[in-house]
């Protein structure tokens, strides 16, 4: 008999888990290869996997709004057609799963699965806070009391670490229940957290109650984490883009009957964008402890609002060898499948910086949240025409011109105030700078 295991799949560079929210097929069911076999989502994006092979599922580990760790074996396929006719089907969903293998249809990752305090709690524990726990003599007891900064309350490696320097400097009584040992096959499902049942608030007049829906809620964590993760700060400049849209105006017409593309402001930004970090490479970086990452590709994020109010951050890939014909075809193609729900998982990952246009939405300016584990996010403003003092050879003049405000939200442990400002000014001026001559 031969076994193929489908696992789930790597989403993305921050992506630990993703969520089952449907599985189209069963146990004893024939599949076909590419045929796709579950949906799941991330806090990035929702995404449907396909079979890696054809025969009859013999087994599918979860259920239904499991959280499963990457690489994890969610179902196994048996590619002898002839064995698999004879074979019963296995009840779906397990109470555990097998511990996670790698095939050779599926990439290795370094996440490993969650794990369970012994203890009979609801938290649940990676093997790293575990083997943390273990080398620095912390019972379960004290571990459940430690508050998570992860999702759900996890306990993370920079909140144990943080307990076990606060209880050398006394600030904590440890607890005297000896350590307890790791358990040999942790599960590699996480159910939701038992809720304590407490009375329904109530709300006085005229009120409609509105769930948020899961991508929201997924939104609103990721949100709450990058400001508990980075110390924000954001600064400001303001640009003069005349020549910009005067150039625009002159040339869309007939980029889009030769491209077939609309040209709108965001490939310029980008453009300029892109520029700005070949002159300031530690903009375009990330974080591991004490560790900087920095990041030879330019992957940049635009933040899109998707029909149902949500946002999700497409990334264009390589942005800093796309001429200004391929950085509009990008941005047109990301936007188009994230208004029409069919971004692949693919295009939101590896972004190393983001850009986010809050003038869409007439706004002059904004303070925009870090998109984690990057270190940086630019914001551009509603492009609004003002009187404002012109320096000329000849002297000053009050003139009417296109004035737009950026802003920088960046992570104050690597970027200071004096590089945020510096690279943001330099934007502001490379767009100031636009050479209204230029050719398409």
């Amino acid at each position: 008999m031969a076994i193929v295991e489908l696992v789930m799949p790597k989403m993305g560079e921050s992506i630990m888990e993703a969520t089952i929210l449907r599985w189209h097929k069963k146990t004893g069911d024939h599949v076909k290869v590419d045929e796709t076999v579950l949906e799941i989502a991330t806090d990035k994006v929702d995404s449907e996997v396909p079979s890696i092979a054809e025969g009859v599922i013999t087994e599918v580990l979860f259920k239904e709004n499991d959280v499963v760790p990457v690489g994890t074996v969610i179902a196994r396929i048996n590619t002898n057609a002839d064995a698999a006719a004879s074979t019963a089907p296995v009840p779906e969903a397990p109470v555990a799963a097998a511990e996670p293998k790698f095939t050779a249809a599926a990439a290795p990752v370094a996440p490993a699965p969650a794990a369970t305090a012994p203890s009979g709690g609801t938290r649940f524990y990676s093997p790293l806070v575990l083997t943390i726990a273990q080398q620095e003599g912390v019972s379960f007891a004290d571990l459940e009391k430690i508050p998570g900064s992860g999702n759900d309350g996890r306990v993370t490696k920079k909140d144990i670490l943080q307990y076990v320097t606060d209880r050398k400097e006394g600030k904590v009584v440890p607890d005297v229940t000896p350590v307890a040992e790791a358990p040999a096959a942790p599960a590699a499902v996480r159910s939701t957290p038992a809720v304590t049942t407490v009375a329904s608030p109530t709300y006085s007049g005229n009120v409609e109650i509105v769930e948020m829906d899961r991508m929201r809620k997924l939104i609103a964590n990721h949100m709450v984490m990058s400001k508990q993760t980075s110390p924000h700060v954001t600064s400001f400049a303001e640009a003069d883009v005349t020549n910009m849209v005067k150039w625009r105006d002159r040339v869309k017409g007939e980029f889009e009957k030769r491209e077939g593309e609309k040209l709108t402001f965001t490939p310029l930004f980008v453009e300029a964008i892109v520029k700005c970090i070949k002159r300031f490479p530690l903009i375009n970086c990330s974080l591991d402890g004490d560790k900087i990452i920095i990041k030879k590709d330019i992957n940049i994020g635009m933040a899109t609002a998707l029909p149902s109010g949500n946002l999700i951050v497409p990334v264009i890939k390589n942005a800093d060898v796309l001429n200004l014909v391929g950085l509009s075809k990008q941005v047109n193609g990301l936007a188009n499948a994230a208004r029409q729900n069919k971004l692949k998982p693919e295009d939101t990952q590896s972004g190393t910086f983001t850009f986010t246009n809050v003038g869409t939405f007439g706004s002059l300016m904004g303070t925009p949240i870090i998109n984690q584990p990057q270190v940086a996010i630019l914001a551009v403003g509603a492009i609004k025409k003002r009187p404002v003092v012109v320096e000329t050879p000849e002297g000053d003049s009050i003139a009417i011109r296109h004035m737009m405000y950026l802003s920088m939200s960046y992570d104050h442990r690597i970027v200071d105030g004096s590089l945020g400002a510096t690279f943001l000014t330099a934007v502001a001026q490379e767009l100031e700078n636009f050479d209204p001559k230029r050719s398409i």
